[in-house]
């Protein structure tokens, strides 16, 4: 009895053809509007030492606590396949010896990332993000100007509009001291009607409770305090100078209290880019402060800040996918053609124009397939085009075609 095909693995996908398009649509785009904010590539190992996301995540977090995929290999080691990039990027300033060395360092990262949550709409067990990072700089200017690029991204891919720009602050140490407090006096006082989770989320991370999707918390969750009763001056300020950079960037957006993160590590700025064109899963690009991270990974103090944005989501949100580039088809006829019709295709193909050509076959064939790759042009070669040195351009649009000289049908399909 034959075996069932193989399938993908539940909860990854295959990229192939518009799907690959759109998706290296995003990544592409946003490297290239991130460099012109002068943020350099870098690309980290796919799998970590577990202890940089348990450490840098917060052991109260879901992703440590339900998603990550970890496990020891041959050598005895705790391994882990990376939740996210930013635990690794603040640990490769630090194993390369970078944060001892002139900061800022504003780094872009693409790549995949691995969770084991429920499969759905714009979610994978194998996803990919793009994501920014300014490593060492403390001045609120760096948080605008990071929200200011991820808007560009979002602009240039033509996905801004229906997108909005949700922010908040999580405050200094002292004002989230003050509000944990205020936090768990309030829950503590509803502990009955919080969810299991959030009952033990209230002794270990209250804060983390206002991340919760569960219904009954959510009602809690209305009427709890905000942070904006218990920041310093300070953390307000911070907070005031923020929404200034951002008003001369042009970058549009709403205060939304009820931010949090439900990574360990932030404080001070924390945002969503959300839109409502993606049913449950709504937000596209998310980050904020964090300012512990380097250290926690055995640096120096490196307050830093950054985003990540989900490509599956943003690549679901295009308002079209990328064209197939079209090729020219090369169509030698007769045994004499095919050393000279190669030549042709090579250089084609050194001039920067796409070019192929089919492996056997007659003219007939030959032109069958040019029409099902799309081609836009078919370059005929044959025994009276070799004597008068010439090549038959079909346009395979307008149907037309003309003799045209070898030494110029480079200049005549560019």
């Amino acid at each position: 009895m034959a075996q069932p095909p193989l399938q993908p693995v539940r909860g990854t996908r295959d990229l192939i053809g518009e799907d690959f398009r759109r998706h290296q649509a995003v990544i592409d785009t946003a490297r290239r509007i991130s460099a012109l904010y002068g943020f350099e590539e870098w690309a980290t190992p796919v799998f970590e030492d577990t202890r940089v996301f348990a450490r840098g995540l917060g052991d109260t977090s879901d992703v440590v606590m339900k998603e990550m995929y970890t496990f020891t290999d041959r050598g005895g080691d705790s391994i882990t396949l990376r939740p996210e990039m930013t635990a690794g990027v603040c640990r490769a300033l630090v194993s390369n010896g970078l944060a001892q060395q002139a900061l800022p360092r504003k780094v872009f990262y693409a790549g995949p990332m691995f969770r084991y949550e429920r499969p759905q709409k714009g979610r994978y067990r194998q996803f990919h993000q793009i994501g920014i990072e300014v490593l060492g700089s403390a001045e609120p200017l760096a948080d605008a100007e990071v929200i200011a690029c991820g808007w560009h991204i979002l602009q240039a891919l033509g996905v801004s509009d229906g997108t909005v720009l949700e922010i908040n602050t999580l405050g200094d140490a002292p004002s989230r001291a003050a509000y944990r407090a205020a936090l768990v006096a309030y829950f503590s006082a509803h502990r009955d009607r919080l969810s299991p989770d959030s009952q033990t989320r209230l002794e270990r991370n209250p804060l983390r409770i206002l991340d919760s999707k569960d219904e009954g918390d959510r009602r809690l969750i209305a009427d709890a305090p905000t942070i904006h009763d218990y920041l310093t001056p300070e953390a307000a300020a911070f907070y005031a100078a923020v929404k200034r950079h951002l008003d001369r960037f042009g970058v549009p957006y709403r205060d939304n209290p009820r931010i949090v993160r439900g990574l360990d590590y932030y404080n001070h700025t924390a945002f969503e880019f959300v839109t409502d064109r993606l049913g449950a899963q709504g937000t596209v690009m998310a980050g904020g402060r964090y300012d512990g991270l380097v250290e926690e990974m055995g640096g120096p103090p490196t307050p830093s800040v950054g985003w990540a944005a989900g490509v599956e989501r943003l690549s679901l949100l295009l308002p079209r996918a990328p064209e197939a580039p079209r090729p020219v088809a090369v169509v030698p006829v007769g045994e004499a053609a095919e050393g000279p019709a190669l030549d042709l295709l090579q250089s084609l193909r050194r001039a920067g124009i796409v070019a192929e050509i089919a492996y056997r076959g007659n003219l007939k064939r030959r032109m069958e397939r040019a029409n099902r790759i799309h081609a836009r042009a078919a370059l005929i070669l044959g025994e009276d085009e070799l004597a008068q040195g010439v090549v038959q351009l079909r346009d395979l649009d307008a149907g037309t075609q003309e003799s045209v000289k070898l030494d110029e049908v480079i200049g005549r399909l560019a």
